[in-house]
Order: C-alpha cells, then structure tokens, then sequence
C-alpha cells in the first residue's frame, strides 16, 4: 500500500472506532466519516467498501486475548470450563454496561463476515476447552457447535436485563445452556456457575472496557469525549 494511502487508512481508523464507541454502530454514517477524516467519499471507499470492513478491524482488537484474560481470573488450577464461563460472562457484562458497545456486539454477531471470524478464531478455543467432553470431534464439529452457541450468546446480549429478567439470573441461564451443549455434566455445571456468580463482574467488565478504550486510543491515535469515559465510571444497576 502506498504512503498516502496508509495515511488515509490510518485516518479513517481514527474517525470511525471513535464515531462506533461514542454514537454507536447504527449512528456512524459514513457521511460523518469521511467529514471528520477530511477525506472523499472515493477515498473512503477504496480502503474500506463498506461501513462493516471498518467494524471487523474493531471486532479484532476487541475478541483479540479474551480468552486469555478469562484464564488468568478463573487461574491454572480450575478446568477449562471455568475460563469459558468467565470470558462469556464478562461479554454478557459488557453490553449491560455500555449501550453503544451492545450494538456493536450485536452487529458483530450478525453481519456474515465478522459472524466468521469469530467462529474461526472461537472454534479452536472450544476444542481445546471441551474436547474432553467430545473426544471424537473434529474441529469441523466444535465450528458447528459455535454456531449454536454463538446465536445464543447474540440473543442473550439482546435482551436487556429488567427487573423481570435480572443480570444475575441471565448469567445463570445463559452458562447452563450453553454449558449442555457442550455435555458438562450438572454437578460440574453448578459449581462453574457458583464460582463466577462470586466474581465481582462489573468491576471487572468495567476494567476490560476501560483498558480497551485506552488501547484504540493508542492503536488509531484518538481521544474518546470525556462524556464516553464519565461513561464508564457510572456504576449502572444491573
């Protein structure tokens, strides 16, 4: 790629994860995009056809070493299970948290293309995570089965919590069904949920959320408003 058109990348970066973050995936009009890049239209559209190829560079550095970080919580000692519990747990979290960002979770599980990324860079996790369960299977089954689960999660990401349906108990359904797909068994179930209902997962969703604003704004060289940061020290009640 030449100079000017990495710059002109690197722009449009900029403009757009800051737009996504403060007004949300819908409220983003390219329009606005290329106003704040000071670019045309066509050079937007050379670099990025679509709003949603703009989305999927976003997506990366958000699922980028989640699975990680769930490790480190749930620690070496605890099963796999208990770091897959804790990494869907704190997305659930996430988009109870920060209403922009739920439209973002859900655009990405919805749009084709980013809906594939994720399955590919999840399926390798969930053979390692429950391939005890499914010693048969082939990576080509738990890509199957991340499609199911997947769907799932979109679906409990939709539903905003209410007094009706609370976070606590969200958590809970979302982790037991999600938890029989993959064939744990009850007991095991239980204790998986116990231990993440003992988490403090506002705190840290609220933690995860703040170092990766801090990251885009390092990695696409902005600054998020200061009514987006004020944003994430309101304590919201779910």
């Amino acid at each position: 790629m030449r100079k000017d058109g990495i710059e002109t990348r690197k722009k449009i970066l900029s403009v757009c994860v800051r737009l996504l973050i403060e007004q949300g995936y819908k409220e983003t009009s390219v329009s606005r995009i290329v106003e704040e890049a000071g670019i045309s239209r066509g050079s937007y559209q050379n670099q990025f056809p679509t709003k949603d190829a703009v989305l999927m560079e976003l997506v990366k550095t958000m699922f980028g070493g989640q699975f990680s970080m769930a490790r480190s919580i749930s620690g070496e000692k605890l099963p796999p299970v208990y770091a897959y519990a804790v990494e869907t747990a704190i997305q659930l979290t996430i988009t109870e948290l920060n209403e922009n960002i739920r439209e973002i979770y859900l655009e990405a599980y919805t749009l084709p293309n980013i809906c594939e990324y994720i399955y590919l860079n999840t399926t390798a996790e969930l053979k390692q995570i429950f391939g005890k369960y499914f010693p048969d299977y082939s990576e080509s089954d738990f890509y199957e089965l991340e499609i199911g689960t997947a769907g799932l999660m979109r679906s409990y990401m939709a539903k905003k919590c209410s007094i009706h349906f609370p976070f606590n108990r969200k958590i809970e359904r979302f982790l037991t069904a999600s938890m029989r797909i993959f064939k744990v068994p009850e007991e095991e179930q239980q204790e998986v949920i116990a231990f993440v209902s003992g988490l403090d997962l506002k705190a840290i969703a609220t933690e995860v959320l703040q170092n990766l604003f801090e990251s885009l704004e390092m990695k696409y060289d902005f600054k998020l408003s200061p009514e987006t940061e004020a944003n994430l020290t309101i304590q919201k009640s779910i």
